[in-house]
């Protein structure tokens, strides 16, 4: 390990392909990045699943996401730890080449990408998984599969460790920076 003093060179504090895999499994959100026809880049959180190393993703055909995909599928998804099990700092940057799949024309996704975002967004409730899956079945609903070409990693434990001069561990963890508590007056209530 090489003892860092500063925030310099962070290039050497990417993720294992194992932390990656826990941060896909923690985390239900991401960022799709694509260019629009003026070149003006563009970016929409998205609920996602991992798997067969890509991205999926789901909205209605009309978004403007999805032509822009068609003709210029480069393109990139953002994760990032916080609000999870992880704490913060820990993010992954994947430059991906996207594929528009119509829904109506995509049964053999469809059978499979449905039930698996519904169990990963509805855990624990099979009645709730069966009705987010039938909300998304509809007509003129597209998938978005977004393959990875390269990666931007960063593991903010590690680089702590280093900072530090202290062992590192995969379980290692950053609290969050967020605000998690809301100002008075401000109470949620939540669904």
């Amino acid at each position: 390990m090489v003892k860092k003093d500063n925030y310099t060179d962070v290039s050497d504090v990417g993720l294992s392909d194992e932390k990656r895999e826990r941060l896909y499994t923690a985390q239900t959100e991401c960022c799709v990045n694509w260019t629009n026809r003026h070149g003006w880049p563009v970016g929409v959180m998205h609920r996602f699943v991992w798997h067969d190393e890509r991205f999926w993703v789901t909205c209605m055909g009309q978004r403007k996401r999805v032509p822009a995909l068609a003709v210029r599928p480069e393109s990139s998804v953002v994760v990032s730890s916080e609000g999870t099990w992880l704490g913060g700092d820990v993010t992954t940057t994947a430059k991906t080449l996207a594929t528009i799949h119509e829904v109506s024309e995509s049964d053999e996704i469809k059978e499979w990408f449905f039930p698996m975002l519904a169990s990963r967004l509805r855990a624990g409730d099979p009645a709730a998984q069966a009705e987010f899956t039938r909300r998304n079945d509809t007509p003129g609903r597209v998938i978005i599969e977004l393959v990875p070409q390269q990666w931007i990693t960063y593991d903010g434990p590690l680089l702590e460790t280093q900072l530090r001069d202290i062992p590192y561990t995969p379980r290692l963890a950053k609290r969050s920076r967020n605000i998690i508590q809301p100002p008075e007056g401000w109470e949620m209530e939540y669904l």
